[in-house]
């Protein structure tokens, strides 16, 4: 064993660091003052409450289906047009992509502009499509 982890010290290193992320991930998340909401969650806060549900999908993609009454602005424009979003600094954001990558980053990107509750959804639009809950074209 100890052979092998010196003659591939450089596959040792990478999981330990690729472990090391998997354990710090969540306690990272939670430190960006961005929280995640599952699709059934995100049903719930949508009808409980006026929430805005931002979808950072390129055009095409949100074209194709999104979440009703949806905004959308692209990933790489969401800092620039955040003051756009200015009247929900202080209420339910909902931050949608395909999958939860490109929202995470546009989530925490909001936060750092003053929006007080800001949520990932997990999954992304996949996992609400997955639930079989409604979007339009």
């Amino acid at each position: 064993m100890a052979a092998f982890v010196i003659a591939h010290w450089y596959l040792f290193v990478a999981l330990m660091i690729v472990g090391g992320l998997l354990v710090a991930g969540p306690a990272i998340e939670a430190n960006s003052g961005v929280g995640r909401v599952t699709s059934q969650e995100a049903v719930q806060i949508i009808n409980r409450q006026t929430a805005l549900v931002l979808d950072v999908r390129e055009p095409q993609e949100f074209q194709t289906g999104h979440i009703a009454r949806a905004v959308n602005i692209p990933l790489g424009q969401v800092a620039a047009r955040a003051q756009e979003l200015k009247k929900y600094k202080d209420k339910p954001v909902i931050v949608v992509c395909a999958s939860g990558a490109r929202s995470a980053r546009a989530a925490s990107l909001l936060h750092k502009e003053g929006f007080t509750d800001v949520r990932n959804l997990a999954g992304g639009i996949k996992a609400w499509r997955d639930l079989n809950l409604p979007t339009v074209s």
